[in-house]
């Protein structure tokens, strides 16, 4: 049995998802203590619940402790089996956190795996689905996986209810992901929309991002305002992706009550821009959310970000504990160039 410590490092609810993950895929029992003990409201939340649902139905693990404000849980681990499976979180959790729990036990499995979700898609302190789609996705394609996702509603806090639909195709194994250097930048791209909210909200942030990028590159983005079919409540964001010669560079923003639409979009522009100068081959979010997936990989990864984030160091030491793998950071310039060596 791994014991991992699920209040070291960052300590939130990325560590508990990846250990669930790991131990359903390497077939290795772990019990996660302490879970997200330095949050104001500490243990499972509904998100975190549900995603653990979904990783136990498409890999046949039994999961123990899997109920909201839950502080421990026991992973016993099944047969991969994929197969078709629906989950509302019930609240606006976020719908990309809970596809990640999942994600890499379903991409493994035997079968192809189908899967519902019902929540928030475009929440604070997790990837717009946008982002998950443009981004994320791509990188994950130049490892071997295939991954539809279609929209079928948005949804925003407080009430969520966007629904997605997921199509998972088994892969035998994936490659290392070597996207270093970037490349040349081809142009940027992206999606501004608004929900229930004015028409010009869309606009408004699609033009102030569009306004980082002048004399630095070419950048289509395209504005969406949305009504009563298409999201559930009011909301927004922008999720802005590169086209480089070698990989994808993500950023976004949420459409938030207090910030004006000007902020929003220059708020994504301006994360954007930050890792453009730093010559970074992906971003902060994106370098972390593929480690788990360069250790499954056979061979060498190599990528670089402007820093090391809490997130990827609580992911490098947990993936230590469940397989052979060396990680390696080297600072060069204004970025961080990683290093993932599974053993051979």
């Amino acid at each position: 049995m791994i014991e991992i410590d699920g209040s070291h490092g960052e300590g939130g609810g990325q560590l508990v998802r990846n250990a669930a993950a790991l131990a359903a895929v390497t077939g290795k029992p772990a019990r996660v203590s302490n879970i997200r003990a330095k949050r104001p409201n500490p243990g499972l939340a509904a998100q975190h619940v549900a995603g653990l649902r979904a990783l136990a139905a498409v890999s046949g693990a039994e999961i123990e402790g899997l109920q909201p404000g839950s502080r421990q849980i026991v992973v016993k681990p099944g047969k991969l089996r994929g197969g078709d499976h629906s989950f509302d979180i019930g609240t606006a959790g976020s719908v990309t956190l809970a596809l990640q729990a999942c994600l890499p036990a379903a991409l493994l499995a035997p079968q192809p795996t189908g899967l519902r979700f019902v929540g928030g898609t475009d929440v604070k302190w997790s990837p717009p689905i946008d982002y998950f789609r443009f981004v994320f996705l791509p990188l994950l394609a130049r490892m071997g996986g295939r991954v539809d996702v279609d929209v079928r509603k948005r949804g925003y806090y407080p009430r969520g209810g966007g629904e997605i639909h997921v199509k998972v195709t088994p892969v035998g194994g994936f490659r290392p992901l070597v996207v270093e250097p970037p490349g040349t930048l081809k142009r940027v791209r992206g999606i501004a929309h608004a929900a229930n909210l004015p028409p010009e909200v869309a606009q408004r942030m699609r033009q102030a991002a569009t306004r980082q990028f002048v004399a630095i590159a070419e950048a289509k983005i395209e504005e969406q305002s949305l009504g009563n079919a298409q999201a559930i409540g009011p909301g927004g964001a922008v999720v802005l992706w590169t086209e480089h010669e070698n990989t994808v560079l993500g950023a976004d923003a949420l459409a938030e009550k207090e910030a004006p639409a000007e902020e929003v979009g220059a708020q994504a522009g301006q994360e954007m821009i930050a890792d453009l100068r730093a010559h970074a081959s992906l971003d902060l979010h994106a370098s972390d959310q593929v480690l788990i997936y360069g250790a499954l990989a056979k061979g060498e990864s190599r990528f670089s970000a402007r820093e090391v984030t809490s997130h990827a160091l609580t992911t490098m030491w947990l993936i230590e504990a469940f397989l052979d793998v060396r990680f390696e950071t080297v600072q060069v310039g204004g970025r961080v160039q990683f290093r993932v060596m599974p053993a051979q």
